[in-house]
């Protein structure tokens, strides 16, 4: 990882960057019209930029879940995550990662669901055992489950996504 990293809360300034790096990462804008429909409803739990100098080259975004059986369990996802090309393979995606991870167990989060691959996500302790008991639209073998919190570890039942989730293409 580069030494001169910082990562923060996004800021209104960092929306133009945000939507470059999506598109950068994944090849179109699928995932940076995501975060801009989350964004517009308010559906951003959590929005961090990965910094090198002064330039913004990574983000990840978590958004609310709602667990009618788990009603008192706060849940989130994770998605998207990504980084600029070039800034690939530095460890920026797993610092990010990591980061955001503590603030939520911080603030409270007591589950973290995100689509992915699990060799890359079981290295921070995300689960696919620990999705089995819940019933997402992405049900399967990348669902996978992080409980930060006892009340995390029981949830279970069906989870209803951000609506911006409905809209993906």
């Amino acid at each position: 990882m580069t030494s001169s990293l910082r990562i923060r809360i996004e800021e209104s300034t960092d929306r133009a960057a945000i939507r470059a790096i999506h598109a950068a990462a994944f090849g179109g804008n699928a995932e940076a019209d995501l975060v801009d429909r989350l964004r517009a409803d308010g559906d951003l739990t959590l929005s961090l930029v990965a910094c090198a100098s002064d330039d913004v080259v990574g983000h990840i975004a978590f958004s609310p879940l709602a667990l009618a059986d788990c009603p008192s369990v706060k849940a989130c996802a994770l998605a998207p995550v990504a980084v600029l090309p070039p800034f690939q393979n530095r460890g920026i995606g797993a610092a990010l990662i990591e980061d955001a991870l503590q603030r939520l167990a911080d603030a409270d989060m007591d589950l973290v669901l995100v689509l992915g691959e699990p060799d890359y996500y079981g290295d921070f302790s995300f689960r696919v055992e620990a999705a089995e008991g819940l019933k997402t639209p992405y049900d399967g073998p990348y669902l996978q489950a992080l409980p930060l919190s006892e009340n995390g570890r029981t949830a279970s039942g069906p989870v209803v996504y951000a609506r911006a989730f409905a809209e993906l293409t």
